[in-house]
């Protein structure tokens, strides 16, 4: 399984957590931390299930329009 860095922000009513480099909107929340990240990775889940693998490419910086 391809690993993804994922953001866990602590907000004043609970935590939410998103993955970096994933074409669309993937989020997770709870009111604690483990509850935001095993929700984000259960979304990140549904997400490859409904749009596929090519989804979940991170563009390469290397990419510039010119």
């Amino acid at each position: 399984m391809k690993k993804y860095r994922i953001i866990v922000e602590k907000h004043f009513d609970g935590y939410v957590a998103y993955p970096l480099g994933i074409e669309g909107v993937v989020v997770g929340e709870g009111d604690t931390y483990e509850e935001a990240l095993a929700d984000v990775e259960s979304a990140i889940e549904f997400h490859i299930k409904t749009f596929g693998t090519k989804a979940m490419e991170i563009e390469s910086s290397d990419n510039t329009r010119k």
